[in-house]
């Protein structure tokens, strides 16, 4: 076995590869990030993120103790387990709630995603370089492989990771007849803030995330509301948030966004036709919002209204494609991890822990490579398997919830109620499918 300490070269500075990172660097291993965004704050947006127990438990294997605690202390409630409705708000399941006194590390937590992006760069100021496009790479005869940029310069280490993305251009030359296909359906989101005036909200959209299942497409909403102790415990970490070049105001800036309800409809394609290039971002809001309001008219009138007072500046649409399922392949010293080969329609949240879990097992690996105990190839091919298993798995379920939102069939949606129903009469059955 090789005892030459690892060079290990990531392409791509989204939530896996900066976590595999930070792993990596917490082990003394020498590696590098190299992303294509010019500055951190490049990405500063959207809505916030869910992280599951397998997301909990990567970021508390990855990030150092200090950062992790921030992100604890930052993050918002979730709430009880996801509950399962009709569109006239009667409950056909929930999902059990995490036992008291849980550790964090196995719960989950509504993360800002401009706070999780401070915490996983925190630290890494020489380890990750903006403005690098990467073009492709060299395998070289002394078994090292050379990371090609757009600016004619180059980095060469032991392993290449992508972790670019969807659109991969690692995955593109490594394997070059993987797949992402179109799917039927689309995504139609807003975010309603929690003020005072939002008390006639149905108290299961204001205290948890929910699934609803009507006669045609399907309803997600979820609710991120502030940890009543959030201040307090950031005073708490404000040196350790200083000690990394964290500005504490601008994190509980952060965990103090308003508390608000996140909903996504999703539904087939055709119910919203690609809008007018030159629309205006709110007139596309409006009409995105009359779209899903339309199709509410025997809905709850709780759930009509989240719609119809959404602000039209927070309505997007979002189109969906998914990966098609990629076979094993010969490992090389170069490698994959998150949406990069496992990207999936954003149904369920699935695709950023799936890239976390990913993260995770492939720092384990190449702990275990640097420490002497396993080959790198060996090591690469448990990691690509335990990948493809886990990422294609979360693939097949996100698919599978759209194909329930989008197939016109009603006895396809009445078979789904009577699972879900049966399924919250049933313990058993619940625990076993629905556990993480």
């Amino acid at each position: 076995m090789s005892t030459r300490t690892l060079r290990v070269v990531i392409v791509g500075g989204g939530i896996g590869g900066l976590c595999l990172a930070q792993g990596l660097h917490a082990a003394g291993i020498d590696v590098a990030v190299f992303e294509r965004d010019a500055a951190p704050d490049a990405r500063l947006q959207g809505y916030r993120l869910n992280i599951e127990p397998v997301g909990s438990r990567a970021l508390h294997d990855c990030l150092p103790p200090h950062l992790w605690q921030i992100l604890v202390a930052t993050a918002g409630d979730p709430g009880p387990g996801m509950g399962v409705f009709t569109e006239r708000m009667r409950l056909l399941m929930r999902e059990d709630a995490p036992p008291a006194g849980l550790d964090p590390s196995e719960r989950t937590h509504a993360v800002s995603r401009i706070t999780l992006r401070r915490l996983l760069l925190a630290g890494l100021d020489d380890i990750v370089h903006f403005g690098k496009e990467f073009t492709g790479y060299r395998q070289n005869p002394d078994g090292t492989v050379t990371a090609l940029f757009a600016d004619d310069t180059s980095v060469t280490g032991d392993l290449l990771v992508g972790a670019d993305g969807a659109n991969s251009r690692v995955r593109r030359q490594l394997l070059p007849h993987a797949r992402r296909s179109s799917v039927p359906g689309v995504g139609i989101g807003g975010k309603l803030r929690l003020e005072d005036g939002a008390a006639w909200l149905p108290e299961e959209v204001t205290s948890a995330k929910n699934m609803f299942l009507p006669k045609r497409d399907f309803l997600f909403t979820a609710v991120f509301r502030r940890r009543e102790t959030d201040e307090a415990v950031v005073e708490r970490v404000g040196d350790r948030m200083r000690a990394v070049g964290l500005d504490p105001d601008l994190l509980v800036q952060d965990a103090g966004d308003d508390d608000y309800v996140m909903w996504a409809y999703v539904a087939h394609r055709r119910v919203s036709p690609t809008d007018p290039s030159g629309t205006q971002e709110r007139e596309r809001g409006q009409r995105l919002r009359e779209v899903v309001a339309s199709r509410l008219t025997d809905w709850h009138p709780g759930l009509r209204e989240l719609i119809t007072r959404t602000p039209a500046d927070t309505v997007e649409r979002f189109d969906f494609a998914a990966a098609e399922r990629v076979r094993p392949w010969t490992t090389t010293n170069v490698t994959v991890l998150g949406d990069a080969v496992h990207s999936m329609p954003p149904v369920g949240g699935l695709g950023g822990n799936a890239a976390l879990y990913d993260a995770n097992v492939l720092r384990r690996a190449l702990v275990a490579v640097d420490r002497g105990e396993l080959d790198l190839l060996p090591a690469l091919a448990e990691y690509e398997r335990a990948m493809l298993r886990n990422g294609f798995a979360a693939v097949r379920a996100a698919t599978m919830y759209l194909r329930l939102a989008t197939l016109p069939s009603r006895t396809v949606r009445t078979v789904a109620r009577t699972f879900f129903r049966l399924c919250g009469v049933i313990p058993p059955l619940r625990r076993a499918i629905f556990s993480d």
